[in-house]
């Protein structure tokens, strides 16, 4: 028999893992929740019967209270010595004002008896009786016999029936509270009885809020004292299937029986006032509707996370297992495909495993490349200063430099770097793939007991080159033609211009990071001499002091003129004189970076000024100083600050410039238009708008091809036409207001522009010839 995949054993066993919990918390989940909520539902219910007790007996006192201020009054005092007859009525009236009293509270009173058996009267709202007289004469005479001397009972409503509430009377039995009289006396004669209508109590609790369904109050014997149905009350509560009252015992409680067919749940709470038992009874159903929701709920939710979990549990041994099913496949475990049915996934890999172990060539050849790539970082931190000289001499000796090391007597570092690579077939992202081919052909050209293995570091490949020769000259010299014909055979194989530094001869391999610093530093000076060279670090500058720059700020605001013109031509020749000045001077590339920096300074400068945002021009990924220092050459330097920095400004000049120009000839015309009749000049047109004359001119020539003068006489003439045609204002009145010296000026002046005197005009415009004085 063919036994199971890992895949199928990983899916079973993540599967039975995730239902065991699954299956654990959803049934602790139910029965925790269910018991907490039938915990919640018998704490509610006792709650809510405490509430209705509460409620219920807050007025019972209120009414007690009240009663026992009128059976302590002094007309009720005096009341119960003496007869009362109808001739009484003083104090007939005085104990109806006391009844009135106390039915005044809120406490739903509808009646309030007052009897004396002794002298045979009683008193209630519908006027004076004799008690023996009295329809329910014995059973009232019957409540002398209660034990206590005040007691709350609950009677038929008809013993108390009044005649003002005749055909009123919706509620069949009263809550009575019945007080002995007189209190104090040995043998009571006489009663005090406050009616309240059962069926009002149920009002009072529907006011709070409170819902009465289930709900019912039992008397000390048994009886309903409060019912929502109203036909049940002063019923025995066997009526709604509840017989067993002994069930009923203690201060409250809960308990299980069953009316009619269904099972319910009881809860009571039994009063300290009166002895009555305020109980409520659910169907046991309805109590558990909710936790079986819970429990249907459950159910969904746990089927929902077991299938959740079968596919995670699938999808997980999945990934797990594609480790195991790549490498079987890499070791053709197909082939195999007999063998699997004895063997499982893993000693299928192991048979693979030791397989692999015993090919001793390919381990060796795994380690050399881990050795190789471990050596070209070490010598990454070697030349960049990161490895202390006792790490340097031993791990250099660990990759099997000691004997080159104890050969050498002078050493140097070459550092090659690529040079623009515009004119080339290459572009940007051929360089790490052109700095390999550099490494690679450095690492085959010179021989390999004269160089430690070459390392590319910050687009550069860096070398360390060493000889048994002692004369530095020689050694140089040596170096020197080695570098020849490697750049030979680098422009010949990659036809690419590249420029190697060499720095100065040394002795100790601890010096490589100072070495590195300075065939970087020979590099630098590509930016004056050129691509394509072999700079030695100790041929710079040739030991003279460097010239103080002389900055051409003359020639670099003449270029801000130009800029804030928008003359383009001006602008790349006084750049191009500007950078050629700079770099008249010999200096080293990091004084070159100061009027560079102060030239771009100038430019943002003057952009800021004029209220141009950066983003405006520039739209570069670092800063504008970050990549003018990243230019190497002359040539490279000034294309930059050309269409970098300058063209993007110059176009935002000019459209300023259209827009002004249009806005200046504008305002230029409205002073004619408005102040023609003045001695106006441009220069008064300049001072008030704030701008040079000379510039006012050019730009108002350049918007209307008039100048100013030109387009002033052409504006007073059309308005001396007007005049004259419109008007009967004098000749020599029109060439005073128009600023002519005098009217024969103005005349000769007409004449040349419409062959015509100015009277001659006014006659020929006019309908009948006009009288002119100053003709």
């Amino acid at each position: 028999m063919r036994s199971l995949s890992f895949l199928s054993k990983m899916t079973i066993f993540g599967l039975l893992l995730a239902t065991l919990p699954v299956l654990f918390i959803g049934t602790f989940s139910y029965l925790t929740s269910s018991s907490e909520i039938q915990k919640n539902v018998n704490a509610g219910k006792n709650q809510l019967l405490m509430q209705i007790n509460s409620n219920v007996e807050q007025k019972l006192i209120t009414v007690n209270q009240t009663l026992n201020q009128v059976i302590n009054s002094t007309v009720m005092k005096k009341a119960l010595t003496r007869p009362i007859n109808e001739n009484d009525f003083i104090m007939y009236n005085d104990l109806r004002n006391e009844i009135r009293y106390m039915q005044s509270f809120d406490t739903r009173l509808e009646d309030v008896i007052l009897i004396n058996a002794k002298y045979n009267w009683m008193i209630k709202n519908s006027g004076l009786y004799p008690f023996d007289q009295y329809s329910y004469y014995n059973q009232l005479a019957g409540l002398m016999k209660l034990p206590d001397t005040t007691s709350w009972v609950l009677n038929p409503s008809d013993w108390f029936y009044s005649e003002e509430n005749k055909g009123s009377n919706s509620c069949s039995a009263s809550i009575s509270l019945v007080k002995k009289l007189p209190v104090t006396g040995p043998d009571p004669y006489g009663l005090a009885i406050a009616n309240i209508p059962a069926c009002s109590i149920q009002d009072l609790l529907n006011a709070d809020g409170t819902a009465l369904s289930g709900i019912m109050i039992l008397d000390d014997t048994g009886r309903i004292v409060l019912h929502a149905d109203h036909n049940l009350i002063g019923q025995p509560v066997s009526r709604i299937g509840l017989s067993d009252l002994t069930l009923l015992h203690g201060a409250s409680g809960q308990y299980k029986t069953a009316i009619g067919p269904k099972p319910y749940s009881v809860t009571y709470y039994r009063s300290e006032l009166n002895g009555w038992v305020y109980a409520t009874y659910d169907s046991i159903a309805s109590m558990t509707k909710q936790s079986n929701k819970i429990g249907l709920y459950t159910i969904y939710i746990c089927t929902a996370m077991l299938l959740i979990c079968l596919v995670v549990a699938w999808i997980g041994s999945r990934r797990m297992y594609s480790p195991i099913e790549l490498l079987l496949n890499q070791f053709g475990h197909r082939k195999a495909e007999g063998k699997r049915g004895t063997l499982n996934e893993f000693q299928l890999i192991g048979e693979q495993v030791s397989a692999l172990f015993q090919s001793k060539s390919r381990l060796e050849d795994e380690v050399r490349k881990q050795l190789k790539q471990v050596r070209t970082f070490f010598l990454m931190r070697a030349f960049q200063g990161k490895a202390k000289t006792k790490e340097l001499n031993d791990r250099l000796e660990q990759f099997g430099y000691s004997s080159q090391l104890a050969e050498w007597r002078t050493m140097s570092v070459i550092a090659i770097q690529i040079g623009a690579l515009d004119q080339t077939k290459y572009s940007k992202q051929d360089t790490e793939l052109l700095l390999f081919a550099i490494q690679n052909m450095v690492e085959e050209l010179i021989p390999a007991e004269q160089q430690l293995a070459p390392v590319v570091i910050d687009h550069t490949v860096a070398a360390l080159i060493g000889s048994p020769e002692g004369d530095p000259a020689l050694f140089q010299q040596a170096i020197y033609s080695s570098t020849e014909q490697l750049m030979e055979q680098i422009t010949g194989y990659l036809s690419l211009q590249v420029s190697i530094g060499m720095s100065l001869p040394f002795r100790a391999v601890k010096a490589m990071p100072t070495a590195y610093k300075e065939a970087l530093e020979a590099l630098k000076h590509r930016m004056t001499l050129g691509d394509g060279l072999i700079i030695q670090f100790e041929s710079i500058n040739s030991g003279k002091p460097y010239l103080k720059l002389n900055y051409p700020v003359p020639i670099e605001s003449e270029l801000m003129d130009a800029i804030k013109l928008a003359h383009a031509e001006p602008a790349k020749e006084l750049l191009n004189r500007l950078l050629a000045h700079i770099f008249t001077a010999e200096m080293s590339p990091q004084d070159y970076q100061i009027p560079l920096t102060r030239l771009l300074n100038q430019l943002l400068m003057m952009m800021q000024e004029s209220g141009i945002g950066l983003k405006q021009i520039y739209y570069g990924t670092a800063t504008p100083l970050e990549e003018l220092l990243d230019c190497r050459i002359v040539a490279e330097i000034e294309d930059w600050f050309w269409s970098k920095v300058i063209v993007p400004m110059m176009k935002v000049y000019r459209d300023r410039q259209e827009e002004q120009y249009h806005n200046i000839s504008e305002k230029i015309i409205d002073m004619i238009q408005r102040d023609y009749a003045t001695d106006l000049t441009l220069e008064e047109c300049a001072s008030r708008l704030h701008y040079n004359a000379n510039y006012l001119s050019s730009v108002f020539r350049k918007e209307t091809n008039y100048s100013f003068s030109e387009y002033l006489s052409a504006y007073r003439f059309t308005v001396a036409k007007k005049w004259l045609s419109e008007t009967d204002i004098p000749i020599k009145d029109i060439a005073a207001r128009l600023r002519y010296n005098n009217s024969q000026n103005f005349i000769r002046s007409f004449r040349k522009q419409e062959g015509l005197t100015p009277g001659q005009y006014r006659e020929k415009t006019t309908l009948s010839p006009r009288a002119d004085n100053g003709a």
